[in-house]
């Protein structure tokens, strides 16, 4: 994640990876996979029908009607975007900032990528009029731009989009004739779930939204592979649920047949899984909204989180206090703040956002504890807050961004 000698300040081209909640593996899952450890067969391409049939009633559970031959699975989201990247081609629209995963692919496969401008409550959607200037700029440049990537619970801001800005966003792709990949990842992990409307891009253009969700988001553990893709019901929809599995199948890109046992089990959503999302949210959401406060109250902008496990905060109301420190863009405000911290704190630029712009993304899974004892504690304590090792984590975020504060005010210039 450091910057090295050539790339100097210029473009970051990988970020960090998805991350985990931190906590121990759910048992029902762990046998899942100890049960099917002694497979030597090898899962289809696309996912075998337990997946595939278990992923269409995950999303009729949502209000998405889906058929079995409509979906693929493969291992983890990247693979898939992969795959719908180079089986739509032209060149790829995406908001600024967005997850750090999205550009690499396009990279990979020498497609053009256009960062468009991101409503800072409503991270994931770029704004309407602002994607219809960036396509219609694209073409008059000579270029030919077919998709465009979202999400509705955003990783790195954290935020939800509101229903009737996704809406103007999607009316104006549809008229650009664009093919919308939604990534809905985080969209089970929503911290005040009944309070929240949260609605998906295939809801309103059934016939040009792929629905991407990588299981890691909230149903399985970080290091166990596993994504689904749901193809728009049309003919469309088919040509390129085709063009899609034969791509995976050049990359091999199966999902591995203990991982796959686990998979369909939990997206079935038992009652065990449903127990863990929802205590794995509550207390990431609490962990969320004690950093988002210590944030702020530095003198620092934040929206506060409202699903996932980050907070993405801008530190430019604090440069003259980071200068001090010889900070003077993201990539030196990711490394002050992840020595200071002694966790990783990613710039802004890892998500396409300006170098210049002083923004990183802070994540609430290592503030949980050092051992599996402790981040189990965290789950079953009716006070996380309160336990010591979560306390000493959280102490040592207030006093990094109180120390900055302090030195703001201390260069603060007389007016």
């Amino acid at each position: 994640m450091r910057r090295t000698d050539p790339e100097g300040h210029g473009p970051v081209r990988y970020g960090p990876p998805l991350p985990g909640t931190g906590l121990p593996v759910l048992p029902e899952l762990t046998a899942r996979i100890c049960a099917a450890a002694d497979r030597a067969d090898a899962e289809p391409v696309g996912g075998s029908p337990a997946v595939t049939e278990a992923a269409c009633g995950y999303w009729e559970r949502r209000g998405l009607a889906t058929e079995p031959g409509r979906v693929a699975a493969a291992s983890g989201a990247p693979a898939l975007l992969l795959a719908l990247t180079a089986a739509l081609g032209g060149d790829v629209l995406v908001p600024r900032p967005c997850a750090a995963w999205w550009a690499p692919y396009a990279r990979v496969l020498g497609r053009p990528l256009f960062h468009v401008p991101t409503p800072a409550e409503s991270g994931g959607v770029p704004d309407p009029y602002a994607l219809l200037e960036t396509v219609r700029r694209v073409r008059a440049e000579g270029g030919d731009p077919r998709l465009l990537v979202l999400s509705l619970a955003d990783d790195p801001t954290g935020t939800v989009v509101p229903p009737e800005l996704l809406h103007e966003t999607v009316e104006a792709a549809a008229g650009e004739g664009l093919h919308l990949v939604s990534d809905e990842t985080w969209r089970d992990t929503l911290h005040a779930r009944h309070d929240t409307v949260l609605l998906s891009p295939a809801e309103m253009l059934p016939g040009r939204v792929t629905v991407v969700t990588d299981l890691a988001g909230a149903l399985l553990p970080a290091g166990w592979p596993a994504a689904v893709a749901r193809f728009p019901a049309d003919g469309r929809g088919g040509e390129l649920h085709a063009r899609v599995r034969d791509i995976l199948t050049a990359l091999d890109a199966r999902i591995a047949a203990p991982v796959a046992a686990a998979a369909a089990y939990a997206l079935t959503e038992p009652q065990p899984v449903a127990d863990r999302v929802a205590a794995t949210v509550a207390l990431h959401a609490r962990v969320a909204a004690a950093v988002h406060h210590a944030v702020v109250a530095a003198g620092a902008l934040a929206r506060p989180p409202q699903a996932g496990r980050h907070l993405y905060a801008d530190l430019g109301p604090l440069r003259a206090a980071l200068a001090v420190h010889g900070v003077g863009d993201a990539q030196d405000l990711e490394e002050y703040l992840s020595a200071r911290l002694g966790m990783p704190a990613p710039g802004g630029h890892r998500f396409g956002d300006d170098l210049a712009a002083l923004r990183v993304r802070l994540t609430t899974g290592p503030l949980l504890g050092g051992t599996d004892a402790e981040r189990a504690e965290c789950l079953t304590s009716p006070a996380p807050l309160e336990l010591p090792h979560v306390h000493r984590a959280l102490s040592t975020v207030r006093s990094v961004f109180d120390d900055l504060r302090d030195d703001a005010q201390r260069w603060e210039p007389p007016r």
